[in-house]
């Protein structure tokens, strides 16, 4: 995966054709009107997805994005679908890192919903990106239970991805959530099992964070939108400490996570040796 790269003008192009200006969310997230997950996203009996380096992109940088797409952050996905998604890529490419790989997740509640996670591939080429995307189901789902299973995205990083960056050159990647509740604390092993397919282990938020952030700088955005979302700001804050970024407006998720990566990547170049594929970074 993450073998083409992001074309803004055939991106508009397409998506002038497509109507992803015009349509509904419903129109263009088909899996809605099936109420069901697509087959290709089910993480039952995925072992890993994969960011590796390619003659187009010999220094991928691997993104996870995690969506909430419980009620009331359902509206996401489509306003990125419609502009948000080239303003983050454009933004990142044209801000120094032309090598992003981007993985979408659906995260739901492993409590309540019956599609608690979704899970893209790590790509970099616009009409890729836009496929994964668009495939998301929009459950709509979530609970009375005080959060939403933010943690999923932690477990499926730390044990289910594999990329270049980490074991070439250990560089971290970058994972956001993205959502308007607390996390819940919890993740059995029975959940694990039905989502997975396996699972022996159960474990605590605090621990699958720890995990993700062997390989990831883990950072949510809390979008604050309703008095619940200032609430779970509290706890995020004490949980991640700056790298909880709360925001008012969504419209600024683009910009906020162009902005952190663009941070931390810009203007880098990457030293092998012929021995041992990575002697240093340099920053230039």
């Amino acid at each position: 995966m993450g073998g083409t790269r992001y074309d803004i003008d055939a991106r508009y192009s397409r998506a002038s054709k497509a109507g992803y200006g015009t349509k509904s969310a419903g129109e263009i997230f088909t899996q809605n009107a099936k109420r069901k997950a697509h087959e290709s996203m089910n993480p039952n009996g995925i072992s890993f997805r994969e960011s590796r380096d390619s003659e187009v992109h010999p220094y991928s940088v691997p993104i996870i994005l995690g969506l909430d797409v419980t009620g009331s952050m359902g509206h996401i996905p489509h306003e990125l679908i419609k502009e948000g998604l080239p303003k983050l890529m454009g933004g990142i490419i044209q801000g120094g890192v032309p090598d992003a790989a981007l993985l979408f997740l659906g995260i739901g509640d492993h409590e309540c919903d019956n599609y608690p996670l979704q899970v893209g591939q790590f790509e970099s080429g616009d009409e890729e990106l836009d496929m994964w995307l668009t495939r998301t189901y929009i459950e709509s789902g979530g609970g009375g239970n005080a959060g939403e299973s933010y943690l999923l995205a932690w477990y499926f990083a730390a044990f289910h991805t594999r990329t270049d960056a980490f074991e070439k050159r250990s560089q971290k990647g970058l994972l956001f959530t993205v959502g308007d509740e607390p996390c819940l604390k919890t993740l059995p092993a029975s959940a694990i099992r039905e989502i997975m397919g396996k699972g022996q282990q159960t474990y605590t938020h605090i621990e699958l964070l720890e995990e993700a952030k062997k390989k990831y700088e883990v950072y949510h955005i809390n979008v604050l939108h309703s008095d619940q979302a200032v609430r779970a700001d509290v706890g995020w804050k004490e949980l991640l400490g700056q790298n909880c970024l709360s925001i008012e407006d969504h419209r600024d998720i683009p910009n906020v996570i162009k902005g952190i990566i663009c941070d931390r990547f810009k203007d880098q170049t990457f030293k092998t040796t012929d021995q041992e594929g990575l002697d240093h970074i340099q920053m230039l």
